[in-house]
């Protein structure tokens, strides 16, 4: 067979059709993957623990097989929805809401007024040591989260705000990664627009707020979308800084459901699935600012 012969095989429209086919098989099966684990919990949720229950509907509404090699149904033959109820009855799941709502709001909102003015002066304001300082404070990203936890208990314990909203919001709203987010996002901005602003007569202040935030939103909002979301999900912060179960977020006050040897995990997958609604809103109408911010991040960095 010839070149051009071969050539023109490997783009037929029945070459190309099994290739359209053969990508969506490959990514319907990685949709699978990643849906499966959200459909257990969705089904296990409304299993039940109680073996009254389970001897009368069977035992696809226990959450365990009760002989090793048994596949146990996904979901069962009767849906137990009063578990989501029975989560505000054994907890105070709507004060550990209130609780994750209200950090994850602060530190956002901190994260982006502090990283926006850090950003700023790396970005468009000139003074010696702005490139060193900029370079030392990028490397704070090599440095695990985890490694700084210590040093910070030490810290707040010694001026006596452990156990405090104080805790969990003020050592979180400092951020190098959005700093450096936003400073690639104001070096893109046009300087001309700066430079008019000069001439009537701004300073760097006006020029902030009334040039640099305005022009910023998208990438205001992908920060914004990554602390909520990073905060939201935090578990080891709160573990290590609370102790009442006043100040509780969901991330921790879901471990109430479970003790050192065994969990009732049908109440702690239906307080999971209550516990990520508020992320899955957020990313479904943010998802182009999610996009964005992956863009900039990774992109231009």
């Amino acid at each position: 067979m010839s070149s051009s012969a071969t050539h023109h095989s490997l783009h037929s429209p029945l070459v190309k059709r099994m290739g359209t086919w053969l990508a969506w098989i490959v990514l319907a099966g990685l949709a699978v993957t990643m849906l499966y684990p959200l459909l257990w919990m969705l089904g296990t949720s409304v299993k039940t623990t109680d073996p009254s229950l389970i001897a009368i509907e069977g035992p696809s509404s226990s959450v365990f097989p009760a002989e090793p090699g048994v596949v146990k149904n996904l979901f069962p033959r009767v849906w137990h929805w009063e578990n989501y109820l029975e989560v505000f009855r054994q907890v105070p799941f709507a004060r550990y809401f209130f609780n994750s709502l209200f950090v994850s709001l602060a530190v956002t909102i901190g994260q982006v007024v502090t990283s926006s003015m850090a950003a700023y002066a790396f970005s468009r304001l000139q003074f010696r040591g702005r490139d060193v300082l900029f370079f030392f404070y990028l490397a704070t990203l090599m440095v695990p989260a985890t490694v700084t936890l210590i040093p910070t208990f030490i810290l707040l314990s010694g001026i006596g705000l452990i156990d405090t909203y104080f805790a969990l919001i003020v050592p979180s709203i400092f951020t190098a990664y959005g700093t450096f987010m936003l400073r690639q996002f104001f070096l893109g901005l046009p300087t001309e627009l700066e430079e008019a602003a000069i001439l009537d007569g701004c300073g760097p202040v006006r020029i902030y707020f009334k040039i640099v935030l305005p022009l910023s939103g998208p990438a205001l909002a992908a920060l914004g979308i990554f602390s909520f979301l990073g905060t939201w999900q935090n578990l080891l912060g709160p573990l290590v800084k609370i102790n009442r179960d006043a100040l509780k977020p969901l991330s921790l006050g879901l471990l109430d459901f479970m003790d050192s040897y065994s969990a009732n995990w049908p109440l702690l997958m239906a307080a999971s699935l209550l516990s990520i609604l508020p992320v899955v809103f957020i990313f479904l109408f943010g998802q182009k600012f999610f996009v964005a911010g992956v863009r900039l991040g990774g992109v231009k960095g």
